[in-house]
């Protein structure tokens, strides 16, 4: 079968996890531990896709880095405390990754969640199996720079034109853009454009 696209590059949170509610609520708990102004359960929704400090930094542009460091050091602590009860795959997600996976393509996963969330939430659905890499915020550039993405193509030997991005959120779209990469925005998942 002559393939378009060798690899396809998948967001984690709102695009292969509904993950939104345990996101929001982690920040929601950090923001009040902080005492730092409350912010909505939209504008927080908005920064999901984005690194830690990214999303801070889009949600108090005001503030400075030892206040970013504190909110992402509680965000990690209430996140990594729930076990992930509010999460789940989205219906029909673990049947598409095995059918990509037996008709040959290379899958990867390019997330602003952090290493440790990641491997937990994989570990959590047992999906390992099913990726050959996976990049996160805090190992590289976050979303929408090109970084984590060019990573996993030249890891698996792919060029962009044989990339393809799936993604909920502008930041995955913009990263596939930026990589001059494919990119499929789906229908549901944290931003509403």
């Amino acid at each position: 079968m002559n393939k378009t696209y060798r690899l396809v590059v998948f967001d984690w949170d709102g695009t292969l996890m509904d993950s939104a509610a345990e996101i929001i609520g982690a920040m929601q708990a950090a923001i009040a531990d902080i005492g730092m102004e409350n912010r909505s359960d939209g504008a927080i929704r908005n920064i999901i896709g984005l690194g830690l400090y990214e999303a801070i930094a889009a949600l108090y542009p005001e503030a400075g880095e030892h206040d970013y460091t504190r909110v992402v050091d509680r965000y990690r602590y209430h996140f990594l405390a729930d076990t992930g009860r509010n999460s789940q795959l989205f219906p029909g997600v673990e049947q598409l990754l095995a059918e990509l996976s037996r008709q040959g393509y290379f899958l990867a996963v390019a997330t602003g969640k952090s290493r440790r969330g990641l491997n937990r939430s994989l570990s959590q659905v047992g999906l390992e199996r099913l990726f050959h890499s996976t990049r996160c915020a805090d190992e590289t550039r976050s979303k929408p720079h090109p970084q984590m993405l060019h990573e996993i193509m030249d890891e698996l030997g792919a060029e962009p034109a044989q990339t393809l991005v799936v993604g909920d959120t502008e930041y995955d779209l913009q990263m596939a853009s930026n990589a001059g990469a494919h990119s499929l925005a789906v229908s549901y998942g944290a931003h509403d454009k």
